[in-house]
């Protein structure tokens, strides 16, 4: 499932190249037929990312004018040239020479101001958004006796936060994914959300997750680089058994609501 840094990359391209002149709304694969009718030549007032979450804002009159999108698993939003039709196209949208197809979303609906509003009261604090709070998120986390391992994975606090950052965070401030919220102080807190905040604006613009420092890539250490579905250069997730590259202890594994989590049980020194 895409990251929160991905949504934020695709409404940053809607943004830019979506947003002039009235727009070609369309559902190829019929399942959002109707609904795009409703939005067929109005523009783009503007996209925007909360979480995992994608919205997309219309000028249409009606009180129904707004795309909600979740990609779930295996759906993808992707920029294509108008001629290249291919898949299970729920939704596309043509501009004079880009069209934007989604294809296999958890789901894709057409919502009111107010279906908006009860949505955005239900996703948690977005590291790369500016109006995130973390001051409002702090004391959920620390009244919680589930595992920071868990919380972080819980898009009602962490909005954006997958497998990835979550393990990634973690090592990188030496905290165990098994300590408890309310175990946790305010200062762990802090370092946590501020690498959050750091890590994920910086896979933005790239559309990938780098976490290692400078003296931890291919090139300072003399290593080869990783190859991985999901790119980037991490120092814990999908490496169970490889050494650690701070302690040479291997990289642990194991089931966590059912994830798979991965941390390096020395640098990360707490029991499970």
């Amino acid at each position: 499932m895409p990251e929160g840094h991905i949504i934020h990359h695709l409404t940053q391209r809607l943004n830019l190249d979506f947003r002039e002149g009235p727009l070609r709304v369309t559902s190829p694969q019929g399942r959002f037929a109707a609904e795009a009718a409703m939005l067929d030549g109005t523009q783009l007032d503007f996209a925007e990312a909360r979480g995992k979450h994608l919205f997309m804002h219309f000028s249409a009159d009606a009180p129904e004018h707004i795309i909600y999108i979740h990609l779930g698993l295996i759906g993808s939003l992707r920029f294509e040239p108008l001629d290249d039709v291919w898949g299970q196209i729920r939704l596309r949208i043509e501009s004079d020479d880009l069209a934007a197809n989604l294809r296999g979303p958890q789901w894709c609906r057409l919502i009111t101001d107010a279906e908006y509003d009860v949505a955005l009261a239900k996703i948690g604090q977005d590291p790369i958004r500016e109006d995130a709070s973390p001051a409002d998120l702090w004391p959920r986390v620390h009244r919680s006796s589930r595992s920071i391992g868990s919380l972080l994975m819980d898009q009602h606090l962490f909005a954006g936060v997958g497998n990835i950052y979550r393990a990634e965070v973690l090592f990188r401030q030496n905290i165990s994914p098994f300590i408890a919220g309310n175990e946790l102080d305010r200062h762990e807190f802090d370092v946590i959300w501020e690498d959050l905040v750091e890590l994920m604006r910086a896979g933005v613009p790239t559309a990938r997750i780098d976490t290692v420092r400078p003296e931890h890539t291919p090139e300072a250490m003399g290593r080869a680089p990783r190859k991985d579905d999901h790119g980037g250069e991490v120092y814990v997730y999908r490496r169970a058994g490889m050494p650690c590259y701070i302690c040479g202890e291997p990289i642990a594994e194991k089931k966590l609501e059912g994830r798979n989590l991965f941390w390096c049980p020395t640098c990360q020194n707490a029991p499970a």
